[in-house]
């Protein structure tokens, strides 16, 4: 921890005021208010719950607000705060396949038990810049927030049980079978990483990493480097109900629910020494609707599985599960990054010191050798 050195505390007192009116911006706009951003910017609030591992939708609009935007310094507030709050409970594993689902497709089967559910997607979308959006913004804005009316109804979600794309696979014997985990899965976030990590604390490590950083991984193993063809056997997104046990009454009782996006993936693999041909899966599973997360997720997990499967390792970095693990956390990189703008005027003088010491040997001995050569 960097302290303040004499005679700095003023420059960063005015330093942290200089920021405060840099997030307020133009007091002639109206401030951003929490539920403005809960509700609008819904997809960067779940990548920082997802990500600083709490789910909890207003105090990540919260952080993104005071982060002026800044997502990985707001998921750097949310873990902070996160190891501020007491733990008072486990709660049940929850049971994705009773998902209320919003959007839920395969990409293996068209008609797929349970229906297509295409949700609220930007996947058919064009791509061009709606400016019809900001002409709305200033007539609501004229017109008043409770006089306007949504452009479309809400749809609602799928209910009941959703059977999984990847049991009809598992019937026929064609995908790998998944053994069950018998033992509870050590939590990262109360023990250091340890290597190997095991498929567990992968999970975990994946599901808390940057996004860009996961995507970036799983692109390489889609173009050539880990030989890996994936298809998305479902992709889920919706309502979970959570459960946890309450000693005094001695049974579980449902404390809430969370919007959960899961993804599994179905890949080709042509058997090994240890595994028949089969497909096999990869496993994404992340706070929010988090699409891009969960599918990048699914071909990591994959990827790192090469042991297990009886695969060669052919040296590309989605394989190396220590390369992936210990630099997919941004809130560590961006620390390790982000000190070196910190004072370093001690280290530097003394490499400065080096620096001159060698060049002046050099030349003393460039100048000691040209002598002998003239004489």
């Amino acid at each position: 921890m960097y302290v303040a050195v004499k005679g700095g505390e003023k420059a960063i007192d005015n330093a942290h005021a200089w920021l405060d009116e840099e997030r307020r911006g133009d007091l002639g706009v109206a401030e951003l208010s929490l539920p403005q951003i809960r509700e609008q910017l819904s997809l960067a609030v779940n990548r920082v719950m997802a990500e600083g591992s709490l789910y909890d939708p207003d105090l990540a609009a919260l952080a993104i607000k005071q982060a002026r935007g800044d997502l990985i310094e707001a998921i750097f507030l949310i873990r902070a705060y996160r190891t501020t709050l007491p733990r008072i409970g486990h709660s049940h594993p929850v049971e994705t396949g009773k998902m209320a689902c919003d959007r839920r497709i395969s990409a293996t089967y068209k008609d797929a038990p349970g229906g297509q559910v295409l949700g609220p997607t930007f996947d058919y979308t064009h791509r061009l810049i709606d400016f019809k959006l900001a002409a709305e913004a200033e007539a609501e804005a004229e017109a008043g927030a409770e006089e306007s009316t949504p452009a479309a109804a809400t749809g609602a979600a799928e209910g009941g049980d959703m059977p999984r794309i990847t049991d009809f696979l598992n019937d026929e014997g064609l995908i790998q079978t998944e053994a069950p985990c018998d033992t509870t899965p050590p939590d990262m976030t109360r023990a250091p990483m340890e290597y190997p990590a095991g498929r567990p604390l992968r999970l975990q490590a994946l599901t808390r990493g940057d996004e860009g950083f996961v995507l970036g991984m799983a692109y390489s193993t889609q173009r050539g480097y880990g030989r890996n063809h994936p298809f998305v056997g479902e992709l889920r997104i919706g309502k979970v109900p959570v459960e946890m046990d309450i000693p005094e009454l001695g049974f579980a009782i449902e404390i809430g629910e969370i919007t959960l996006t899961e993804c599994e993936t179905v890949n080709q693999f042509a058997g090994s020494k240890t595994e028949p041909a089969q497909f096999t899966r990869g496993y994404g599973l992340v706070f929010g609707q988090t699409e891009r997360k969960a599918i990048s997720m699914a071909l990591v997990d994959r990827a790192l599985r090469w042991e297990e499967l009886g695969e060669d390792n052919v040296g590309v970095p989605a394989q190396d599960e220590e390369f992936v693990l210990a630099h997919s956390d941004n809130i560590q990189a961006t620390g390790f990054l982000e000190h070196i703008k910190l004072p370093h005027y001690v280290d530097f003088q003394s490499e400065l010191e080096l620096i001159r010491k060698l060049r002046g040997d050099a030349m003393a001995t460039q100048a000691q050798q040209t002598q002998e050569a003239a004489e």
